[in-house]
């Protein structure tokens, strides 16, 4: 199961490679027929990412999301599939390129931790752990789609200010459509981010006897849901969208990466077992 686990996490690298470059031909050429080749060649990712989940569960016996490997992996599954999901719903000229470049890079970071199997430690030996950590990083997948239409958006917004209508402006959506890309990812990735708090304050509660210990992870996880929550109510009231949405978005995602690596490398804390 070991061999056959690292031959699927050789085959994500792969593929995901190829299925980057596809993107990038497509963005180049603008020719349908490679959009067609790539989007298949993503999926085809998504489904190796998955299998290779699978088979770092059943080597440990437990959800494999608790080293850093596991974490980035599962990031990047949740965005390939985000982004899926989303495609099967809307179209966004070109979404596809920024996206699986983003995809490309998680799965390239992930390898930079070790890959080994490690004992559940007896704090995360709970049937939170899949809800609570799942769901968060499921919300840093939609997350990571707004912060992909926030770019696209700065630059098209560049070109636009600019007058120089040049190698971009024909290869990407109208603003409009990126500022409902945007709100679309951000809501869903909010709704699941707040299921990810709720979710991990109920298991604090099982755990440590407490809801709330201001750790530093559930600190700037808290940072990280307010400035998407100013965003929504800022969109939904006073009808704050465009470019300020957008580097809102980015601000946010920033902020999400922080999180995820940042604390734990910087601030520890009891979160930080993923180190």
């Amino acid at each position: 199961m070991e061999e056959l686990s690292y031959l699927l996490y050789i085959s994500v690298i792969c593929v995901t490679a190829i299925a980057t470059a596809a993107y990038i031909v497509f963005f180049i050429s603008q020719n349908k027929g490679a959009r067609k080749i790539a989007r298949a060649i993503l999926t085809a990712s998504g489904i190796l990412q998955s299998l290779y989940i699978v088979s770092r569960y059943l080597l440990a016996g437990y959800t494999p999301i608790t080293s850093q490997h596991e974490a980035v992996i599962f990031f990047a599954w949740a965005t390939t599939w985000a982004y899926l999901s989303f495609r099967w719903r809307y179209t966004v000229k070109n979404f596809g390129t920024f996206v699986s470049v983003l995809i490309f890079c998680l799965v390239i970071i992930s390898s930079l931790s070790a890959r080994e199997v490690t004992p559940l430690l007896p704090a995360l030996q709970s049937l939170w752990l899949p809800v609570h950590a799942g769901v968060s990083i499921i919300a840093y997948g939609f997350l990571s789609l707004a912060f992909c239409g926030g770019l696209m958006y700065l630059l098209q917004d560049r070109e636009l200010k600019s007058k120089k209508f040049g190698f971009f402006f024909e290869r990407f959506p109208s603003l409009d459509s990126l500022d409902q890309l945007n709100s679309h990812c951000i809501t869903a990735g909010f709704v699941f981010l707040t299921l990810g708090i709720v979710t991990g304050s109920v298991w604090a509660r099982q755990a440590w006897g407490t809801y709330w210990q201001w750790d530093p992870k559930e600190t700037w996880s808290l940072i990280t849901w307010f400035l998407y929550l100013v965003q929504i109510h800022q969109r939904f009231t006073v009808g704050w969208r465009g470019k300020r949405a957008a580097i809102m978005a980015v601000i946010g995602f920033l902020s999400v990466i922080f999180t995820l690596w940042g604390v734990t490398y910087l601030l520890g804390g009891v979160h930080s077992y993923g180190g």
